[in-house]
């Protein structure tokens, strides 16, 4: 079993991020691409203290980027979370 550490890379802060996180109860993380949606909760809910209501995940696709001879390469490619907190339940960012 991966542990907490493995499954979550990082939290993501973005502008749409921070509205989701105070209308919505919801954050966004940056996990490992072979992580399922229950090892996403529990890891957030061991590593955070909180219970989690709902798991959204998403692959994003890395962007294509050209350099000077017209070669394409691309970035890398990461799945998120959306990750829905229970009412009265919130995560300290900062």
């Amino acid at each position: 079993m991966r542990t907490s550490q493995i499954i979550i890379d990082k939290v993501v802060i973005t502008e749409k991020g921070t509205r989701l996180s105070e209308s919505d109860n919801q954050y966004l993380f940056n996990v490992a691409p072979e992580a399922n949606k229950i090892e996403i909760k529990r890891a957030v809910e061991e590593m955070f203290k909180v219970k989690v209501d709902k798991v959204n995940t998403l692959n994003r696709l890395g962007k294509l980027k050209r350099d000077r001879k017209f070669k394409y390469g691309r970035r890398p490619s990461f799945k998120r979370a959306v990750v829905t907190l229970k009412e009265g339940d919130k995560i300290e960012l900062t």
